[in-house]
């Protein structure tokens, strides 16, 4: 899809997040208009939901009628008589329950496979005329067919190396298979609305479409379209045409698949996760033999190869790759694309110049974060060393072989929410010029659903819901992925999500060759768009995923860590880490010193709830003194604390939306703050997630400072803003990427005021000392959290046992949190000074700073000391100091 429809989606998604309370992730600034309809029938106000009943938003009650046929020539006619919906079917669909319902005449109904291959319209004759509107059919399709379609084979299937390609295609007049240049005849299963064609061996390899001919509300015409498969396995370049190809092929399996030995699994609840971009990793990266490229992560002697197992070493687990399937935002062969034809590095840190020079070739250069999808179930071709064919597949097991070499698991982010396109005439639609007005969600005027950003998905709908559980079982299957990301889950269905963990716990080494049981799920459970509230079905929000065994990110100590919020129109609003009444900077935006001092104790009350797992039933004192539950502490009017067990959220402090870590603390910090003390600020802020319980995540290169120029919005900003540094030389903007440039005006020039005298002031940027200083001192956080058990406790009641806040309450030090956990005691001190922290109940009690610090990386954390005699625990400034009893 176009990429400015990307740039919507993080402006889309952040606006009503914002409305919602749900403080998501994505970015500002204006919401998407509804998409209207491209022609055909303006409004689609009737909505068939199932063979017996019919909703008409506006209509009276009165009778009325389903005619079909071709325009301006009805051949039929379906009796509608006033009814009511039944509890079933309110439960169904209760976004619909305040709508007039009809009654399908039971003589009628007969002709409803009939009526939905020709074009639907609703009519009744009313006092001021007759009254016609469109008919949304999802509904009834799902009843007709989706329950005996959803176990048919679809896609390309081997038996004895012989194909079989199936499409669900139940409203086509016809389908045929084009494969290689000819025409083939496909069968259509009437029961299930599935079309096939048997072939031969001599298939395999070739390319294909499916000739669709099908009546489209949205042109008004019948359309015969030439679409790929969305059940697609292989694709030629650019997604042109889908391709013959059988994953269990023995040709397509790289050298010792078969055998993989996959690094022990562990529990949601003690994964430690790096987020990281297959582009951002080695495209910049002069020891790469295979820059940008899946291949890129088998060329173990690289610069970022050896930082991933350093990491790996110290206690990350997994890597979550950004979009790695198929998307249409890139063009796939390198010589198609674009780059920047000037010299960006001549320029200067805090010019203009930079941007315009990126934003030219933008959308034509071979970067995207690639939130686009095209086909859900085959590896992204720009990726790949050929993107004609085969190479992708192999290619891609190759990288989850290098990860896994070193010690890595593999997390896929997934994005099933929507599509790159909708309608009859953009080539990136292919959903849609099968089933048309099936596989999106539409609201309740028949317009495609958009508060995703884009053309938005039903995963309520059997058909795309079973793809959902389809694509990510083959992902686990054929590919040996260990985890998903499910972006903007909370649109999905909590029974979809579910449905995903049923299936992937199905999964056996034996039969399968994966465990599925140790595959770990997450995602985006935010709340908000026409699903908001629960609205059309239980969604996969944070609140309801609670207690499954499925992640959501929590914002809460997010932002409670960097202050303010995503949206903020002032950048430098403070918090924990930043320096909120602490280390003030010169921003009204913070309040007066009371009012930062309030803010930052209930922001350090957040944190503590962040460090138990955001458990919701947790109970602590908290900084007024009142003893409270995790759920009463407030979060922008909604409970903070949501989960009911380690591991139901995942803390962090940056990821890929928004400034990075770095950015956002320069932004925040006094701008006087030295680099080395930002290094120790980030470090303490990524300790909140690392030393919390349950799942973490840190965005690639933030152990490394890593800068984006102040881009909050990267998806499309090319790799002068994106790549990552791994080797470093003092004196270059290569080294955290600090001062490339004012970042690109479409997301960030209304910061450029704050920005500029940032990015033009050197001492900004830190030199590699610094750089090394703060990923040595990270990694002994990580080694501490994979040393010590009880930063892994697997139930509420054992976190409520073992871990509190000894010092909390009224009389608690603005800026410092003291953590009991079981035999530790951690001190998380983000103030410009020493502080001390004594806890009478631990007096006589032996302490000692732990050894992976005493005899660590920072050597001012190992001057953090303990007066066992009055149980005062003293830390240096800007440190986070973990002491063990001894």
């Amino acid at each position: 899809m176009p990429s400015t429809a990307h740039r919507a989606r993080h402006r889309a998604v952040a606006v009503l997040a914002l409305l919602a309370g749900a403080a998501a992730l994505a970015l500002p600034s204006q919401p998407v208009a509804r998409a209207a309809p491209a022609g055909g029938q303006a409004k689609a106000e009737a909505q068939w939901i199932d063979r017996a009943t019919v909703v008409w938003k506006g209509a009276q009650r009165a009778d009325a009628r389903l005619e079909f046929g071709e325009p301006g020539h009805p051949a039929g006619r379906i009796r509608l008589t006033p009814g009511t919906l039944t509890p079933a079917e309110r439960a169904a669909y209760p976004h619909l329950a305040g709508y007039p319902a009809f009654t399908v005449d039971p003589r009628d109904r007969a002709l409803a496979a009939t009526a939905l291959r020709q074009r639907l319209t609703a009519t009744q004759r009313t006092p001021d005329g007759p009254h016609t509107t469109g008919v949304q059919i999802p509904g009834v399709l799902d009843d007709l067919y989706g329950t005996r379609a959803r176990h048919a084979a679809l896609g390309p299937v081997f038996h004895h190396g012989v194909p079989t390609l199936s499409v669900w295609a139940p409203t086509a007049r016809t389908v045929a298979l084009e494969l290689a240049g000819r025409r083939v005849p496909m069968h259509r299963d009437e029961a299930t609305g599935v079309w096939s064609a048997r072939g031969d061996r001599h298939w395999t390899g070739k390319p294909y479409r499916y000739l669709v001919t099908v009546w489209a509300p949205d042109a008004g015409r019948t359309v015969t379209n030439a679409v790929t498969d969305p059940y697609a396995t292989a694709l030629t370049t650019d997604s042109a045409r889908s391709l013959v190809v059988d994953l269990a092929d023995p040709e397509l399996a790289p050298k010792g698949w078969a055998q993989l030995r996959k690094p022990a699994p562990v529990p949601l609840r003690r994964a430690r996760i790096q987020e990281l971009h297959i582009r951002d990793f080695s495209i910049a990266d002069p020891t790469s033999r295979h820059p940008g490229q899946y291949l890129a992560f088998a060329d173990t002697g690289s610069a970022g190869m050896r930082h991933l197992r350093a990491l790996a070493a110290a206690g990350t687990t997994h890597v979550h790759l950004l979009p790695a399937f198929d998307f249409a935002s890139v063009p796939e062969r390198r010589a198609d694309q674009q780059r920047p034809d000037c010299d960006l590095s001549a320029l200067p840190a805090d010019s203009e110049r930079q941007q315009e020079c990126v934003a030219r070739t933008a959308d034509r250069d071979g970067y995207n974060w690639g939130y686009d999808p095209l086909h859900y179930t085959v590896p992204e071709g720009s990726y790949a060393s050929d993107p004609d064919g085969t190479a992708r597949t192999v290619e891609f097991r190759r990288m989850v072989q290098g990860l896994n070499g070193i010690g890595l698991r593999t997390v896929m982010d997934v994005v099933y929410n929507h599509t790159a396109a909708s309608g009859q005439d953009d080539p990136h639609s292919v959903l849609d010029r099968i089933v048309p007005g099936y596989y999106h969600r539409l609201l309740d005027d028949g317009t495609v659903a958009t508060s995703t950003c884009c053309a938005g998905t039903a995963p309520e709908h059997t058909m795309m819901g079973r793809l959902v559980v389809d694509s990510v079982v083959t992902w686990a299957r054929q590919y040996k992925v260990d985890g998903f990301r499910f972006d903007l889950m909370g649109h999905h269905p909590k029974a979809n999500i579910l449905a995903v963990r049923k299936a992937l716990d199905a999964l056996t080494p034996a039969r399968d060759g994966v465990d599925g049981k140790s595959i770990v799920l997450y995602g985006e459970g935010w709340n908000f768009g026409e699903a908001a509230d629960d609205a059309r079905f239980v969604q996969a929000t944070q609140r309801n995923m609670a207690g499954t065994g499925i992640a959501t990110f929590s914002d809460r100590a997010r932002d409670a860590v960097r202050g303010g919020s995503p949206f903020d129109a002032d950048p430098r609003v403070q918090g924990f880490a930043s320096g909120l009444f602490i280390d003030p900077n010169s921003s009204p935006a913070n309040g007066n010193p009371d009012a930062q001092r309030a803010r930052l104790l209930h922001y350090q009350d957040l944190i503590k709830l962040g460090l138990t797992g955001n458990l919701a039933d947790y109970t602590f004192t908290d900084t007024t003194g009142r003893r409270v539950k995790g759920s009463q502490i407030d979060y922008n009017g909604a409970p903070a604390g949501y989960a009911a067990a380690p591991g139901d959220a995942l803390a962090y402090a940056d990821a890929h939306d928004n400034e990075t870590l770095y950015d956002a603390l320069a932004y925040k910090l006094p701008q006087a703050t030295s680099p080395a003390d930002r290094a120790r600020t980030q470090v303490v802020a990524l300790a909140t997630a690392a030393l919390s319980q349950g799942p973490a995540l840190s965005q690639a290169g933030t152990d490394l400072l890593r800068s984006k120029s102040l881009d909050r919005n990267s998806f499309n900003s090319g790799d002068w803003f994106n790549a990552l540094h791994w080797t470093c030389t003092d004196g270059t903007r290569d080294g955290n990427g600090f001062g490339r440039g004012l970042p690109p005006a479409a997301d960030n020039k209304d910061k450029w005021p704050y920005a500029e005298p940032l990015l033009a002031d050197p001492a900004l940027r830190p030199d590699c000392a610094t750089r090394t200083a703060a990923s040595a001192a990270y990694r002994d956080l990580l080694r501490i959290h994979a040393a010590e058990p009880a930063f892994g406790l697997s139930t509420a009641a054992a976190v409520q046992s073992a871990l509190s806040f000894p010092l909390s309450g009224p009389d608690e030090t603005p800026g410092v949190l003291t953590m009991r956990l079981a035999d530790l005691v951690v001190v998380f001190n983000a103030t410009p000074r020493r502080q001390t922290q004594t806890v009478p109940a631990l007096a006589g009690r032996p302490y000692t700073l732990h050894p992976r610090q005493a005899h660590g990386a920072d050597r001012i954390t190992a001057t953090a000391a303990y007066d066992r005699a009055s149980g005062t625990f003293t830390v240096p400034p800007r440190t986070v100091a973990v002491f063990r009893r001894s």
